[in-house]
Formats: structure tokens, C-alpha cells, sequence
């Protein structure tokens, strides 16, 4: 059974997302209902909805939104991982906001989308310092090429538990796989890091993927973290660019066939589900 640590929901009439302009494919609905007929299909046991760069002045309400998904009879909602903007004067309020809301398990700030600059900030790493030894993780979503930006940002801030989204999104379409691996390889020495396996199906070919395009990509971020510090993500519906849902829950199953019941299950729920405190 899977725990889905990866959950975008788009409701463009009561929230905006400015970046969607540019991404026809995915500039469109994607709501509970749409993912929760597929989830009762593939085992999907519950989810974390992960904040879809939502204008600043959405943040708060796109909160409020998961929140009343999350009170839908048999909703798979678990908690919620924020928007935020560290970089900002204001987050130290915001913070205390989000300490209220018990929905909330985390943040992120999607790194690609800013400058590098952004990252390297002294009040930019103060403020993720600030939720040092607290329920709350960081998501640090980057390029490949940003893997050591987000080094440096772990290392100035070594009480915060950070989770990597998507493998670190490795260029798989141009088989760009050594500097990234070495790069895994070093945030992996980290130990307050974890990985998430989610959604790499969108970074290969669209139309020509296969299994033996991904598993590389796959197995080095196992073999770099380890069993115990990945989760797996579906990224819906931002996997749908590479083939959607039910595809990466099956290529999900084709590269763990050969691992040990435990190592299924630490991957598939029991890692996240201890990574945040979660009963299901």
C-alpha cells in the first residue's frame, strides 16, 4: 500500500497560479475527486497535499482549501506540506500562523522558479533555521545543477529535517546522469535529508520512456540514501507529462520487484508516515 507525500489538487476558480500561464498542459482543474478515483484503483492508502506555487496572497487560503477536503467523508488527506516565502520580512508571523494549523507539516519554496541568490541569503537560511527541532520539515525542490546550492543550504541548517523532492531532477531525457549522481552522493551525507521518489517519469522522453531509462536514476537515489530516508510521491498531476498516475505506480512496482518485503514497505508508507507523525 502506498502513501502519496506528493499531492498537487489545482482549483484554478478559487485559487491563482501565475506559473500555470506557461504550462498548457497542466493549466487546468485537478481536483480531489479526479485523484481520488484513481488512488482507490492503485492502493493508495493516504496523502500529503504539496503546495502548487499559489500566488503569495493565495497561501494562506490554499491551506484553507485542503482543509476542507481533508473534512470529505474518507478523504486520504494526512497533512499538508505549505507554500512559504522565507526570503521574505513576515515569515517569523507566518510561522506562528502555521504552528495553528495542525494540517500543516511542512513548507516549501520552489527553488528553480527564483534566483540561485535566493537560497544564499543570510535571512533566507535564518528563517528556515527557525523550524530547527520542530514538527516542521523543508521540501527543497531544485534543478540537478542546483544540487549543491541545496547542499549548502542543509549545512547552514543542520536541525532542520529537509525531504529532496523528485530525485532531485535529474535531466533524464538528456541522459545527463554523472554530475547528478555525485551530487546525490554528497547531499546524501547528510543525514537529515530524505529523498522522495516522485513523479521522474515527467523528466524523461514523453512518448519514448522506458523502465530501463529510469531505474538508473531510481536505484542511485536508493543506493545513495538508503532505505530508511526515501519516500515515494506521485506528483499528480505533474506525472501525467510522462505517462500519469497508474504508469508510476507500475513502474514504482517493476523496479522494487526484487526487494524485501521491508524495503517495500519503508519506501511505499512506512518511512514518510514516521518522517511525520502520521496514524492512518
Amino acid at each position: 500500500m502506498l502513501f502519496d507525500t506528493h499531492l498537487h489538487l489545482i482549483y484554478p476558480n478559487r485559487l491563482r497560479y501565475p506559473w500555470l500561464n506557461d504550462v498548457p498542459a497542466l493549466n487546468k482543474p485537478y481536483q480531489y475527486a479526479d485523484y481520488e478515483r484513481d488512488a482507490a484503483r492503485l492502493g493508495i492508502i493516504g496523502s500529503m497535499h504539496m503546495e502548487v506555487d499559489v500566488a503569495a496572497e493565495d497561501i494562506k487560503a490554499e491551506t484553507n482549501l485542503v482543509k476542507d477536503i481533508q473534512t470529505l467523508p474518507k478523504s486520504l488527506i494526512r497533512g499538508a506540506i505549505s507554500a512559504c516565502r522565507p526570503e521574505e520580512e513576515g515569515f517569523a508571523d507566518f510561522l506562528d500562523w502555521a504552528s495553528d494549523q495542525t494540517l500543516i507539516k511542512g513548507f516549501r519554496r520552489v527553488l528553480h522558479v527564483v534566483p540561485d541568490e535566493v537560497s544564499r541569503q543570510s535571512g533566507f537560511r535564518n528563517n528556515i533555521n527557525r523550524l530547527s527541532k520542530t514538527r516542521f520539515t523543508y521540501d527543497i525542490c531544485c534543478r540537478a545543477d542546483q544540487l549543491y546550492d541545496a547542499i549548502d543550504l542543509v549545512d547552514a541548517c543542520p536541525n532542520v529535517r529537509f525531504v529532496l523532492d523528485h530525485c532531485g531532477v535529474p535531466d533524464i531525457a538528456g541522459e545527463v546522469f554523472d554530475p547528478w549522481a555525485k551530487a546525490m552522493r554528497d547531499l546524501a551525507k547528510r543525514p537529515n535529508v530524505t529523498a522522495k521518489l516522485s513523479g521522474i517519469i515527467a523528466y524523461g522522453d514523453p512518448q519514448n520512456w522506458t523502465v530501463e531509462d529510469m531505474r538508473p536514476y531510481f536505484d542511485q537515489t536508493v543506493d545513495s540514501f538508503g532505505t530508511d530516508r526515501i519516500i515515494w510521491g506521485s506528483d499528480s498531476p505533474v506525472c501525467f507529462l510522462g505517462g500519469g498516475l497508474p504508469t508510476w505506480v507500475a513502474l514504482t512496482y517493476a523496479l522494487t520487484g526484487s526487494w524485501s518485503d521491508n524495503e517495500k514497505a519503508a519506501l511505499y508508507h512506512q518511512n514518510a508516515l514516521r518522517l511525520w507523525d502520521i496514524t492512518l
